[in-house]
């Protein structure tokens, strides 16, 4: 094992919005998505040097991205997974948004004109010379166009995968790895096949192997002086989201050329990784705070920190959550809809007595913890003593307070360390007929 794995590429942020579409609009004949969550991920050549950084390599990842709110949620994403070379973006930086209902896509809305603007070409060469092997992931976004030159040079084994709308691949690559798509558009004159696809391009390209991969069927591979391999993939996923499986792939091939295997190897390698990976569910399996904190309980000012380190959007509300209902369920998931991680403060015992009268709670504030920590979309619970939860707002510090829409009071009480701190307040509407107050009364 050499140097470290550079990432040369266009960095864009993934966001999955996670829901359910059990209705259709009634203006128009289209799914009505009630949304549970949202996750964020670096896509590009971020989502490449994530996933080879979390193959246990130190990634250097030469990227631009914009100063604006997606971009600093993107170094966030990054920090700590990478060592991040940030080149100035010129315009937004490119969000892609995909709709899901129960695992399937429904559509994706792409934003922001961001292009790379100029390399600091002094910092880029020394990353290069540093480099056990070089990745170029390119979207056509203008970093590969700026660091072209210094790509020209680079002594390190160079794996690019390629993008219709990006630059034409630097003669010498040790292994470029179009899709089937992409390979179609890149080659002259009639497609003949994904065999004779990579021979072509291999001989256009002036490269020494080209693998022109096909998803489920893994992908044909062609080197000088060798007869064409097929190397199939080991693993069927039919129906799984295959989003990410070519950076997967990519990733893994080039981290197999850095530590000194050879081509075929190297390729089987990575259409194996992809194959698991698309298996595990793809891009959208990718939980960047889960593999932060592991499988061990976390705190509420751990989810805090941690949100805030990756630059996601902290999410808290508060309440007795006696006699768990469907409205308080709502409440929640739609709460944890707006930002990256929801904290639920919830009132103590004693504080519950002296809102709510002495038969109260019914439900006694540990197991309250244990049914909240239960549900998927409360990320941890803060317990808190005083009559208003202002105190753990001002440990928490989050971006959004979310507020039941059955308050009735003119002036929140947490309203002033709120504003103080910059935070903002979202009220939302509660479902009708459903209260604790309700359920007792029923019991009873």
């Amino acid at each position: 094992m050499s140097g470290p794995l550079v990432v040369i590429g266009d960095t864009l942020l993934d966001v999955d919005v996670e829901g359910r579409a059990d209705r259709l609009c009634p203006d128009a004949p289209v799914p009505v998505v009630d949304v549970d969550a949202e996750q964020a991920r670096p896509g590009g050549a971020g989502l490449s040097a994530l996933l080879a950084a979390r193959d246990g390599a130190d990634v250097v990842l030469v990227t631009a991205i914009g100063d604006d709110q997606d971009g600093r949620r993107l170094c966030g994403l990054l920090a700590g997974e990478v060592e991040l070379v940030r080149l100035p973006l010129r315009g937004g930086t490119v969000r892609k948004t995909r709709i899901r209902a129960r695992g399937q896509t429904l559509v994706r809305v792409d934003s922001g004109d961001g292009r790379a603007r100029h390399a600091a070409h002094d910092v880029v060469a020394a990353a290069l010379r540093l480099a056990g092997a070089v990745l170029v992931s390119d979207s056509g976004r203008g970093v590969t166009g700026v660091t072209r030159d210094l790509l020209r040079g680079a002594d390190a084994p160079l794996g690019w995968d390629p993008h219709p709308q990006g630059e034409q691949p630097v003669p010498g690559c040790a292994l470029v790895t179009p899709s089937e798509a992409e390979a179609r558009l890149m080659c002259d004159g009639p497609y003949e096949g994904p065999d004779q696809a990579a021979r072509h391009l291999m001989r256009a390209l002036r490269a020494r192997a080209v693998a022109v991969t096909l998803g489920g069927r893994g992908a044909a591979l062609a080197r000088q002086g060798c007869a064409l391999t097929q190397v199939p993939a080991p693993v069927s996923a039919p129906g799984q989201d295959v989003c990410g499986a070519g950076d997967r792939l990519a990733a893994a091939a080039a981290l197999a050329l850095r530590d000194g295997s050879g081509v075929e190897e190297a390729v089987t390698i990575g259409v194996g990784e992809a194959s698991r990976f698309v298996e595990r569910g793809g891009a959208a399996s990718i939980r960047i705070q889960q593999q932060e904190l592991g499988d061990r309980p976390r705190t509420a000012l751990e989810v805090a920190e941690l949100t805030r380190a990756y630059g996601g959007r902290l999410i808290a509300t508060g309440g007795c959550f006696d006699l768990l209902h469907a409205g308080h369920v709502s409440l929640l998931r739609r709460a944890r809809a707006l930002g990256d991680a929801l904290v639920v403060c919830v009132n103590s015992d004693d504080s519950v007595r002296r809102l709510k009268g002495p038969t109260r709670p019914i439900v006694d504030v540990r197991d309250r913890v244990e049914v909240l920590r239960a549900l998927g979309c409360v990320d941890a619970v803060l317990v808190f003593d005083e009559d208003t939860p202002a105190a753990a707002i001002e440990r928490l510090r989050p971006d959004v307070w979310v507020k039941g829409g059955d308050y009735e009071g003119d002036v929140l009480p947490e309203a002033e360390v709120l504003d103080r701190l910059g935070g903002e307040v979202v009220v939302l509407s509660s479902l009708p007929g459903r209260s604790t107050t309700n359920l007792i009364r029923e019991i009873r």
